[in-house]
């Protein structure tokens, strides 16, 4: 890709699955990555790998869900690094009835897959435009924000509101040459797949799912890496308020 040569990129949530997937993908493209995760050990466990590849990567450790954390994180990158692009992957959800699923359990979906992408946006394009630099913010939503997702209600509508809120970020920030961009992914074999999957409930509706998939088979993480690094590239400069879907045809939205 072209363009991610010499930049800084922030992926949250990177200590595994797909967030560990975009960040060996960025590395591979020649940017510096800033390593996000609540889990240091993840975190460490994903820095490795990049400099096995031949990467330049540092840690970035902070829960996306405190805002003055995050602020902290991001002043931290900047100093070391400076910051490119931003890359809003960290989430959580878990399958449940909506009518069965406590409502206790709402703020953390919420918080995690909602105002954690907020306040990291609103922290890196503080910088953006502070620096009167270009910059890049990729935020990952769901397919399930599109169409819905049965078992996953309160997910989904916290996924949508991501899609809104970049479009409205995109609109925002063009005057200062930050780009905002989505990609909803379809469902994707990482280990909280797999773990929502040990349930009696999450197999039922995510056993079968590679079957309704026309590709034949669910997404992988690299499959979602390499789109997210299209879309940090000057290969997408001309692109923002997109939401590109990454889910083998299973959903088909205009």
């Amino acid at each position: 890709m072209r363009g991610l040569e010499d930049k800084t990129a922030l992926v949250t949530g990177s200590g595994r699955g797909i967030g560990r997937a975009i960040a060996r993908r960025l590395a591979e493209e020649g940017a510096t990555i800033a390593v996000n995760d609540v889990d240091e050990a993840n975190a460490q466990e994903t820095i490795e790998l990049i400099e096995a590849d031949g990467g330049t990567a540092v840690s970035a450790i902070a829960d996306v869900t405190d805002f003055e954390a995050v602020a902290s994180m991001v002043e931290t990158v900047v100093d070391t690094a400076g910051l490119d692009v931003l890359v809003n992957n960290a989430g959580w959800d878990r399958i449940e009835w909506f009518l069965e699923q406590d409502p206790a359990i709402w703020d953390d979906i919420i918080d995690l897959n909602l105002k954690g992408q907020m306040y990291c946006s609103r922290a890196v394009a503080e910088h953006f435009v502070e620096s009167e630099a270009p910059g890049t913010i990729i935020n990952i939503s769901s397919d399930a924000a599109r169409v819905g997702s049965s078992g996953e209600a309160v997910y989904a509508g916290a996924k949508g509101g991501v899609v809104s809120f970049t479009k409205t970020l995109a609109r925002e920030l063009a005057r200062n040459d930050v780009n905002c961009n989505v990609v909803a992914p379809g469902p994707t074999d990482t280990p909280l797949t797999r773990e929502m999957r040990e349930t009696d409930l999450g197999e039922k509706i995510l056993g079968g799912m590679a079957d309704q998939v026309p590709l034949g088979r669910m997404a992988e993480p690299d499959d979602i890496a390499g789109v997210v690094a299209f879309l940090a590239s000057d290969d997408a400069s001309f692109m923002t308020g997109q939401v590109v879907s990454v889910s083998g045809g299973l959903t088909m939205v205009g």
